[in-house]
């Protein structure tokens, strides 16, 4: 009879003792779970289409904060894709990524296929300079983002302006490389950041 005795006290101390226990993981797991839940990423079908438009549009205006700062800067990099002769010339794509067009401060790195000629057939070159300044640097702000613009000898008798149109929004740009010897070049591309 003391053995009952003795087990039913028992019990009766763990049962209370279990149920706390439970209660106290149960808490831990729903804690911990809130926690997973704040960190997991949202799919879009949970999140709300204004929540989502807010984000986009923060994202966007903080891209273009940034490019207006790499511009005025004037530490950046311009990588072409494309090159086409004005004004009718054809589309040819460029797909080395040495070419490009570097800013630094005063100094302008340029690394450029260029169609040369007066009458067909044009012939293809590439400009390969590096100038330690330019001539009228100038920056202008648009209503689509930047227009940026000097002009250089590149150690020959005629002058090379170079005009780039910087797109904030969209971070594209396009460069048109006049002369007044041969047609205009017109390349578009993509402005990096050089840190």
């Amino acid at each position: 009879m003391k053995r009952i005795y003795y087990f039913l006290i028992a019990a009766l101390v763990c049962i209370p003792l279990m149920y706390t226990i439970g209660q106290s993981k149960s808490s831990r797991r729903a804690q911990a779970s809130s926690v997973l839940e704040k960190e997991r990423p949202v799919s879009p079908k949970e999140e709300r289409r204004e929540e989502r438009e807010a984000r986009r549009a923060k994202r966007l205006a903080e891209y273009e904060k940034f490019i207006d700062s790499v511009v005025l800067s004037r530490h950046f990099q311009f990588n072409p894709q494309t090159m086409q002769q004005q004004p009718a010339g054809s589309m040819r794509q460029i797909t080395n990524p040495n070419f490009d067009v570097g800013i630094w401060g005063d100094v302008v790195d340029v690394c450029l296929p260029y169609i040369k000629g007066y009458v067909p057939p044009y012939h293809l070159t590439i400009l390969n300079y590096t100038l330690p300044s330019v001539q009228g640097y100038t920056t202008e702000q648009t209503n689509d983002g930047w227009t940026v613009s000097f002009s250089s000898s590149l150690f020959t008798a005629g002058t090379f302006t170079f005009t780039f149109e910087i797109y904030s929004k969209m971070g594209g740009c396009t460069l048109t490389l006049s002369n007044p010897w041969y047609n205009a070049v017109q390349y578009s591309g993509t402005i990096t950041a050089i840190y």
